[in-house]
């Protein structure tokens, strides 16, 4: 009984109103509310400031205002060797109170947080920013920025290109934040962005004071196969190739070379593209202007071929001074050429100036004046009359050209081709490449023109045909085809003639037919139409007196087939058995 009123004497113990510490109850809950209005209210996972109270080589301790201090290893402030005892940073509360009752801060994680957010903003403003280089990697450097790891490329560090990236690690530099990818969290910044703008505002004020025509000094900084770029000064110009000098240039090394010192005119400039295009050639009187004032048409020049094109070639007499020999003043043929079949760049050459422009520039030279014109004597050399060997040149509808020799060519109509044979196209009667017997027939100086025959190397046969198929004669014939309701009859020495449809009529009453070998009369005979028409119809209407005429199938038949072989075999006035057929007329007579 005694335990049980002790123990319900302890349960009902005023114990607040012990008071140990001299306060009551209503006066500890005033002090307590007082201790915590003293306390900053602190949230988890936010970003606070804190003050450095104390710091050694591994912990650095922070109090952000909460009921503990809050502890932070030191080498997350190793970006910043100035960092003592006072100091405001920016830490991240991870928790309040951790499983030992402590609080738990990141200094990192807060730079991270941070970082991000200035980035951005940078990023809008380009606002120029420091970072530390903290190490190399593939193809650039990796900077601390604002406490992130940021890529700086390679061809970001300078305008120049850079070999040794190494000696730019563990340096302070300056950057512009150029790219930012919040997924993968990556920062691209740029030392080279801040050299290009400083050069651009450089630009502008050397722009701002160019005028054109003023001649500056500048270095030969590069050199390209169409020009050279010159270093005026933090700003660069071009020359053209076209612009380094008054003569021929293959490439401007052999003008220029790098970090040469020259002179140079500016012709143009853009300010918006900041683009300078430089002369060097305008420093320089023009060759044109220099030129002997003594130099007219006809005198003789010297020069070296510098181009070549198809239709002629420049050769160039003085630097600078340039005349074209066109194809057709090379050589006095006639035949067309490419200007590549006599001269090369690089050829020496003489020639006659032909036209000289001296205010347009311009120059027209030729070298065939230089050689004998063969028209000079033609009327000797090739006198009408006389007879030449020629080279078949080249076809037309009308006839062929032959070469007499370089220079001299003629004409061969299709009519003066052969006394027998009917040429459609004289590609029937010879091939390019022949050589041919011809004679003058007539020639034309002032045009320079030549006819020439081939026909006329023999006896007009048709004299010899005129008394041997005269009119009334009966010859032996085959029709070989039809042709305008005609028939075309083959007739001895090779000879055609026309059997009128009404003429073709048999004996019988029926109509003579192709291959068909029959007599046929002449009514018909014109030597210089060179035509003959026939008739099979009048060999047996007017009765006996047409049978074949000794004259054209008696006692000369055996003549008569020989020739007439022979005259189906030529092509080029083969006609020795005609003329042997005349003698023995001749003599018959």
């Amino acid at each position: 009984m005694a335990d049980n009123k002790t123990t319900q004497g302890i349960a009902d113990f005023d114990w607040d109103a012990l008071a140990l510490d001299g306060y009551n109850a209503a006066e500890r809950a005033e002090l307590s509310d007082k201790y915590d209005g003293t306390l900053n209210s602190v949230a988890e996972k936010e970003v606070v400031e804190g003050t450095i109270v104390s710091m050694n080589k591994k912990e650095v301790v922070i109090n952000i205002g909460s009921k503990s201090e809050g502890v932070v290893a030191t080498n997350e402030f190793r970006y910043n060797p100035d960092l003592k005892v006072g100091d405001t940073v920016e830490v991240y509360v991870e928790t309040q109170e951790d499983k030992y009752g402590q609080l738990v801060i990141s200094h990192k994680v807060a730079r991270t947080h941070s970082a991000w957010r200035k980035v951005n903003e940078v990023l809008k403003t380009g606002e120029v920013i420091t970072g530390y280089v903290k190490c190399r990697t593939k193809g650039g450097l990796i900077v601390d920025a604002f406490g992130l790891e940021a890529f700086l490329p390679g061809s970001q560090i300078d305008v120049k290109p850079i070999r040794d990236y190494d000696m730019y690690v563990g340096k302070n530099m300056e950057f512009k934040v150029v790219k930012i990818n919040e997924e993968f969290k990556n920062v691209v910044v740029s030392h080279k962005a801040l050299i290009e703008a400083e050069l651009e505002e450089q630009k502008k004020q050397i722009i701002s004071g160019l005028e054109k025509g003023q001649v500056l000094e500048g270095t030969v900084k590069n050199i390209t196969s169409y020009g050279v770029f010159i270093d005026l000064g933090g700003v660069d110009g071009l020359i053209h190739i076209t612009d380094l000098s008054w003569g021929r240039v293959n490439h401007p090394e052999e003008v220029v070379e790098l970090d040469q010192k020259l002179n140079v005119v500016i012709l143009d400039f853009d300010d918006e593209k900041k683009r300078i295009a430089l002369g060097l050639k305008q420093l320089e009187a023009h060759p044109w202007d220099s030129l002997d004032a003594e130099m007219n048409v006809g005198d003789k020049v010297k020069g070296k071929v510098v181009v070549m094109a198809d239709y002629g070639a420049f050769v160039e007499i003085a630097p600078g001074v340039e005349g074209l020999i066109h194809v057709s003043e090379m050589s006095w043929s006639q035949h067309l050429r490419s200007a590549q079949d006599f001269l090369k760049v690089g050829d020496e050459v003489e020639a006659v100036i032909l036209t000289l422009d001296r205010e347009e520039r311009k120059m027209s030279l030729g070298i065939k004046q230089l050689m004998p014109d063969p028209w000079a004597d033609i009327e000797t050399k090739f006198a009408a009359g006389t007879k030449h060997s020629a080279k078949v040149r080249n076809f037309t509808n009308f006839g062929v050209f032959v070469e007499l020799e370089e220079g001299v060519d003629g004409l061969i109509h299709i009519s003066d081709l052969s006394w027998q044979k009917k040429i459609k196209h004289p590609s029937e009667f010879c091939k390019v490449g022949d050589m041919m017997d011809v004679v003058v027939l007539e020639i034309d100086r002032e045009s320079r023109r030549i006819s020439l025959g081939h026909k006329q190397l023999e006896e007009n046969p048709w004299d010899v045909f005129e008394s041997t198929f005269a009119e009334g004669t009966t010859h032996e014939g085959t029709i070989i085809e039809n042709k305008d309701k005609s028939g075309i009859v083959s007739l001895p020495y090779g000879l055609e003639g026309i059997c009128p449809a009404r003429h073709m009529r048999k004996e019988d009453g029926s109509n003579a037919k192709v291959d068909e070998t029959l007599n046929f009369v002449i009514i018909e005979f014109n030597k210089d139409a060179r035509k003959i028409v026939v008739s099979h119809t009048r060999t047996f209407e007017e009765g006996e007196d047409h049978k074949p005429s000794k004259k054209g199938g008696g006692s000369s038949s055996a003549a008569v087939k020989n020739v007439n072989q022979s005259a189906a075999k030529s092509t080029m006035g083969d006609l020795d058995a005609l003329a042997a057929l005349k003698e023995k007329m001749d003599k018959g007579e």
